[in-house]
């Protein structure tokens, strides 16, 4: 069972990255989903494919880059402790080299962009 799937999303990507594997194959889920897309849209990641296995259960492929340029990928609001924030107050994680995920009512953006959106919301992770 797992407690939390977007901190093992977090150190599978970082075990990856360490371990120099080209793919990273994990459990499907929506909100892991929306994640893995930001980070394509941000350069974090080469392609995700979310593949059937049978019928009600999907794996997601995650394709990191040659180059990646994330460092560390750590998960900020948990379950035990929420940490929401305004539009104003969204972080810039490493003076704006790295990002921070939010889910927003807008859906799942990066720090940047939620904060030209105007829109705060659940601090999901960093990537640095």
């Amino acid at each position: 069972m797992q407690t939390d799937p977007l901190a093992d999303f977090c150190s599978a990507l970082q075990n990856a990255k360490r371990a120099n594997k080209p793919e990273v194959v994990l459990p499907h889920s929506r909100l892991k989903e929306a994640v893995a897309r930001v980070l394509v849209e941000e350069g974090y990641l080469e392609k995700i494919d979310v593949v059937p296995i049978r019928q009600g259960v999907r794996q997601l492929h995650l394709t990191l880059r040659e180059a990646t340029p994330f460092h560390k990928t750590r998960r900020i609001s948990r379950p035990g402790c929420r940490c929401y924030v305004g539009a104003k107050e969204v972080p810039r994680i490493l003076g704006g080299l790295g990002i921070c995920v939010l889910s927003t009512p807008k859906g799942i953006l990066a720090g940047h962009r939620a904060k030209r959106a105007n829109v705060g919301g659940e601090l999901l992770l960093s990537v640095e």
